[in-house]
């Protein structure tokens, strides 16, 4: 681990938080999202992961293998043969 910064708490509303400087930011890589746990008595603060990074090429390359088919059965109802319009 690196060398230690010392800060206070503040009050943030009806919340409280702490000021991470700048430095510490652009090493860790954190920008805009964060996960914090708790791991005994250490608070854990990282970057959270980008959800849903790649799922554009997967789906592209899913249509080109043609695995992109519905999985689910189709179980029509008596109301949709007959009631509904297209």
């Amino acid at each position: 681990m690196g060398t230690a910064i010392r800060t206070r708490i503040v009050k943030i509303g009806n919340s409280q938080g702490i000021r991470i400087p700048k430095p510490l930011l652009e090493v860790s890589g954190i920008c805009t999202e964060v996960e914090i746990e708790v791991q005994d008595d250490y608070l854990i603060v990282r970057a959270a992961p980008k959800s849903r990074v790649g799922w554009d090429e997967a789906f592209a390359s899913m249509a080109e293998r043609h695995d992109d088919i519905l999985l689910d059965d189709v179980n029509p109802t008596e109301w949709e043969h007959f009631e509904w319009e297209w």
